[in-house]
């Protein structure tokens, strides 16, 4: 087994997931299995309790582990399925060695961070690596290891000493550094700036660790100047330095990888049996990056949120519309609506903010409304799905997204006034949506109905059935408490709101779609999670092809996207 860890330094936030992603994604193309671990030092024991606002969306994985977004890149880039014990926290680690202490495994040992925390971390990311994570179920021989933070952040240390242990445990050939850094560039000067870096490559081998290759992440292409100027102050081959700067999509990024000889480093710092060259793999990828430059044709498209300020909250929504777009050579306008301003109370609070975000919405192409949880913003997201309906807007809604559609449906057509989410209302006379027999409502963390569950269609007119390739049903990953009712979707059929998956059982409704409708449909699961760069979510290019008026001609040429 080979491990290349990612450390970051000067700053968080500079890409490293990407470049993780990315060094895969480049390995995997010269044929090496590979697998991927993320370590967050923060105390949680997941990602699942986090405000989207923390640390970006809380991605979920099959068996139903909420973790942290990097996975999900890890998941797209690599094409493979992770575990919840791929994505390490300082929480994980601590309760099980609290647990073996408990247990009376260190037999009356004083139990410290140093060996019996470090050991663990080991211990570990040993056991992961070995997990297959491919389908064809074979041990991975490369194992990409994402430290989160920076170098020096205190909560981070024991997860360094770790490694600094760990490095002559796996022996030198099989372990490598990649330490990645910020390379500002001043306004005043316009000049870049090497010495952040030089600090944190500094800090890095004073804690035992030394960097086999430097990633320097700016937002313009660095001078030649400046890498001989790292190479000589950080104590590598200049070759050992390579440039990353803003580029106008991530697929770009292995691609500038691999042209600065990172293959042949890694055949020769490794000892990989590999060729110099990489396979059909990176070729697509290539391919893939310049039809994503030369898009001409735009769809717009609205997202109808609570967690705007920040792109990352719904991170894995916009690459599902993305790899959607792409796939029928669009490019992709995402607006981003904040739901609040979309409300009654906005409009006399702030006009403006009011009537910019209507004109936005009724703009756009189509309309989506993610998941999300609690009351605020509700009654701007009915709003959207109203405006959808009666408009006859191509309407996606995911999770929240399809229950509100049928609070909103049962309010509006069948005057039903009262109706709502016993999430929003316990009290309603109409609980079109209620909470799930298995919710704990003394727990908040891993109480969801998570993980990747069956869908079975009920009919074969389904339009989403139609672009799952006619399949009798479909796996997707669940992430929710509340589901709409079963007793009153007879109401809802009578009038034209039709449920046309249920769970293996037939008590829960997962998708609903809407007669004589261009594309008005709402799933319970969220499909964002298992879209594929190459292999975009049915739901999502469902939406892409009806906003721009291609979707009946898909279906007819059985579902084959046209050359």
């Amino acid at each position: 087994m080979k491990y290349i860890l990612v450390t970051g330094g000067v700053i968080s936030g500079i890409g490293k997931g990407i470049i993780a992603s990315s060094i895969g994604t480049i390995l995997k193309s010269c044929g090496l299995r590979v697998t991927a671990i993320k370590i967050d030092p923060y105390i949680n024991i997941d990602a699942g309790t986090f405000s989207p606002y923390e640390h970006g969306e809380v991605f979920v994985l099959n068996d139903g582990g909420e973790v942290d977004l990097d996975l999900g890149n890890y998941e797209r880039f690599l094409d493979i399925n992770l575990y919840k014990d791929n994505n390490i926290t300082t929480g994980k680690i601590y309760q099980h060695v609290i647990n073996k202490e408990r247990h009376g495994d260190y037999l009356g040992k004083t139990v410290q961070v140093v060996p019996h925390i470090t050991d663990a971390v080991q211990e570990w990311v040993m056991n992961q690596a070995k997990v297959p994570v491919d389908d064809d179920k074979k041990e991975p021989q490369i194992c990409v290891i994402e430290l989160g933070g920076t170098i020096g952040d205190i909560e981070g240390m024991p997860f360094v000493e770790a490694f600094r242990q760990f490095q002559f445990k796996a022996k030198r050939e099989n372990f490598c550094n990649i330490h990645v850094s910020l390379v500002p560039q001043p306004n005043a000067t316009g000049e870049q700036k090497t010495k952040p870096t030089q600090n944190s490559v500094r800090a890095l081998r004073g804690l035992g660790l030394s960097p086999d290759l430097i990633v320097c992440r700016s937002a313009k292409p660095i001078e030649m100047a400046v890498k001989e100027k790292i190479s000589m102050f950080c104590h590598v081959e200049p070759e050992q330095v390579i440039f990353i700067h803003d580029v106008s999509s991530t697929y770009r990024v292995p691609i500038l990888l691999e042209e600065q000889g990172i293959i042949k480093y890694f055949k020769q710092r490794l000892n990989l049996p590999i060729d110099d060259q990489p396979s059909d793999l990176l070729m697509k990828w290539k391919k893939m990056a310049c039809r994503y430059e030369r898009l001409l044709k735009v769809c717009s498209i609205a997202l109808v949120g609570k967690y705007t300020k920040l792109s990352d909250c719904y991170a894995s929504v916009f690459k599902a519309l993305e790899h959607s777009a792409l796939a029928i050579n669009y490019k992709l306008d995402l607006m981003y609506i904040d739901s609040t301003e979309l409300e009654r109370s906005t409009e006399a609070e702030n006009s403006v903010k009011y009537h910019q975000a209507w004109h936005k919405l009724c703009k756009a192409d189509g309309i989506l409304v993610p998941g999300g949880f609690g009351i605020r913003g509700t009654e701007g997201k009915l709003q959207a799905i109203s405006w959808a309906r009666s408009k006859k807007k191509p309407f996606l809604g995911i999770c929240l997204g399809m229950q509100l559609a049928v609070v909103e449906f049962a309010r509006n057509c069948l005057n039903w006034e009262d109706a709502n989410s016993t999430e929003f209302d316990p009290d309603t006379k109409n609980p079109v949506v209620i909470d799930m027999p298995e919710h704990n409502p003394g727990d908040m963390g891993g109480t969801m109905r998570l993980g990747k569950r069956r869908t079975v269609f009920k009919t074969e007119s389904s339009v989403l059935r139609k672009l799952y390739g006619d399949e009798m049903f479909v796996e997707e990953r669940h992430r929710h408490r509340y589901e709409v009712n079963p007793e009153l979707t007879h109401c809802f059929e009578e009038k034209g709101l039709k449920f046309v998956g249920h769970d293996t059982e037939g008590n829960r409704m997962e998708i609903i779609e809407l007669e004589n409708h261009p594309y008005f449909v709402g799933v319970q699961f969220h499909p964002e999670f298992s879209s594929r760069p190459m292999k975009p979510s049915p739901p999502y290019l469902g939406l892409l092809l009806a906003a721009t008026g291609t979707l009946n001609a898909y279906l007819q040429r059985g579902c084959k996207l046209s050359p």
